[in-house]
């Protein structure tokens, strides 16, 4: 047998999932309790084993559909990476993992699935200071930014509403992801001015003590033009 035959490694392979979501107006992520070892009891993402035939993608929407009862196909699904480091996981055979981002407006109370004791929404920036399971602190932190970044070039903010939604819906979903406060006016003229952002519906949502706020949709559009740069103070 070649050196390099013997030097082969068995490895086993997992979808990861980072689940986003907007509840009382702050990002949350889903976090699950381990119940088996290794890590038992402590905080993770949610996430699975390849099984039989499935693609990564498949498998992704499988754990998805298990830890919140939806179909993948009505949220917004997207690889975050490959993340391989030999020490990651302490499991033999070797562990590598796919994470995905997952992004759904307004998600229900989680079902833990039959590997995790309990699941929850937590918000985000109390879940970046816990000591995830493996390297799920490192998975959060790149799944999150990249809903950031995706935010300033992509239409993907409308997966963060439901199927109307008024522009301080919108408004409310990049202060919430970005973590700043937005001018409104300004807001409200780069979403209108973005070739196929949103469109108007014709209907209205009443408000409280003022006139009723227009409803839209999202557009045909998948990338932004011209793009809503992120800002790191606040107003802008």
């Amino acid at each position: 047998m070649s050196p390099q035959r013997r030097a082969r490694q068995k490895v086993t392979v997992t979808a990861d999932l980072v689940i986003l979501t907007i509840r009382a107006d702050r990002l949350n992520v889903l976090l699950v309790e381990r119940a088996n070892e290794p890590f038992a009891g402590k905080p993770a993402l949610p996430g699975g084993f390849l099984r039989g035939r499935e693609s990564l993608d498949e498998t992704a929407a499988r754990e998805l559909a298990e830890e919140t009862g939806m179909d993948a196909a009505r949220l917004h699904l997207e690889q975050i990476g490959v993340y391989s480091d030999p020490d990651r996981d302490p499991r033999d055979p070797r562990v590598i993992t796919c994470a995905y981002l997952a992004i759904a407006p307004d998600l229900p109370l989680p079902t833990a699935g039959s590997d995790a004791r309990a699941a929850r929404w937590v918000p985000v920036a109390e879940a970046e200071r816990v000591r995830l399971a493996f390297d799920h602190g490192d998975i959060l932190r790149d799944g999150v930014e990249l809903a950031r970044d995706k935010l300033q070039f992509t239409t993907v903010a409308t997966a963060f509403c439901g199927d109307e939604f008024t522009i301080g819906d919108l408004r409310a979903v990049y202060e919430a992801v970005w973590g700043v406060a937005l001018d409104k006016p300004n807001f409200h003229r780069k979403v209108t001015d973005a070739d196929g952002f949103v469109v108007a519906t014709g209907g209205k949502r009443p408000t409280a003590g003022g006139r009723p706020a227009a409803l839209y949709r999202a557009g045909g559009a998948t990338v932004l033009s011209p793009p809503m740069m992120r800002s790191r103070r606040t107003g802008e």
